[in-house]
């Protein structure tokens, strides 16, 4: 018999077919175990890790924004169909609330172009001597996301995308350099790379993934379990509108120092040169440069 042939004896055939004799690095339902999540959350890990090394990826500017925010051309769009919906059934409650949002995102779609600019500014980074880059990481979703990573492709640079399995908005968009477009499964593990090695934040409007991720970096810089790094808010009537930090220093809930860890910016160029002004301030003149501790 060779090892190819079908085993003569029924028993066999049952042995080799059941799932305990299946070798583990082939058994998707084992690995797919609660027993086995320290595994998959290694493997979530490492797998990320040795793209962002081959690379060279060193520093990692980070921006985040809303998924929904499409460019101006295709929010344009979506308002014509809404506002042809409505035409159809004016007093249809759905088509009305659907026009409202359409026409609210219109408005919004001016921070696509804003966030493709900064993907560019970023993106003109020459590597280092060493063939380290410094890189635009984003969600790797659409809406904002994209217009930064695309921003960066303009340029013909790097740029990453952090993908993450969700129930909409999750397929990447199309300006991720293949072999950095990557997928978690666990929040945690993706949430540990955007900022293992961020220079910067840079969040423009956005919902709840937006605030979620910034202020997770904003404790972890306040608590500093992470060195401080550059944090920029684009669109200021939008943040102050949905957040009063100002509230936090008024009640002694944080520190006025905590409140200065956050900048503001309209435009592409202020949110860069917020950033290189932060590392000036740091005594790090240039770009890249280290962390500072202050």
């Amino acid at each position: 018999m060779t090892p190819k042939d079908p085993p003569s004896d029924p028993r066999v055939a049952a042995l080799i077919a059941s799932a305990a004799y299946r070798p583990a690095d082939r058994d998707l339902d084992f690995i797919a175990s609660d027993e086995m999540r320290n595994l998959r959350i290694a493997l979530d890990y490492e797998k990320a890790e040795l793209a962002l090394r081959a690379h060279r990826v060193r520093h990692a500017i980070v921006v985040f924004g809303s998924a929904r925010i499409e460019s101006p051309e295709a929010a344009r769009d979506t308002l014509d169909r809404a506002a042809a919906r409505l035409a159809e059934a004016p007093h249809d409650p759905e088509h009305q609330r659907a026009f409202q949002a359409a026409q609210r995102r219109a408005d919004l779609s001016k921070w696509y172009e804003v966030a493709r600019e900064f993907g560019q500014l970023v993106g003109r980074l020459p590597e280092d001597a060493d063939g380290d880059r410094v890189v635009v990481v984003t969600g790797g979703g659409p809406g904002l996301m994209e217009a930064a990573n695309r921003g960066a492709a303009d340029v013909g640079a790097v740029t990453v995308g952090l993908n993450i399995e969700l129930p909409r908005e999750q397929q990447p968009n199309p300006y991720i350099t293949p072999g950095l477009c990557l997928s978690f499964h666990y929040f945690a593990m993706r949430k540990l790379h955007f900022m293992r090695r961020a220079a910067a934040l840079v969040a423009f409007p956005g919902g709840f993934g937006t605030l979620d991720e910034l202020f997770e970096t904003l404790t972890l810089v306040q608590t500093r379990r992470m060195p401080p790094v550059p944090i920029v808010l684009v669109g200021r009537a939008y943040w102050d509108r949905l957040i009063r930090f100002d509230t936090l220093v008024d009640e002694g809930l944080i520190e006025p120092t905590d409140r200065a860890l956050i900048a503001y910016a309209e435009t592409a160029e202020e949110a860069w040169q917020a950033v290189l002004d932060w590392h000036t301030r740091c005594g790090t003149p240039g770009f890249p440069a280290p962390h500072c501790d202050v």
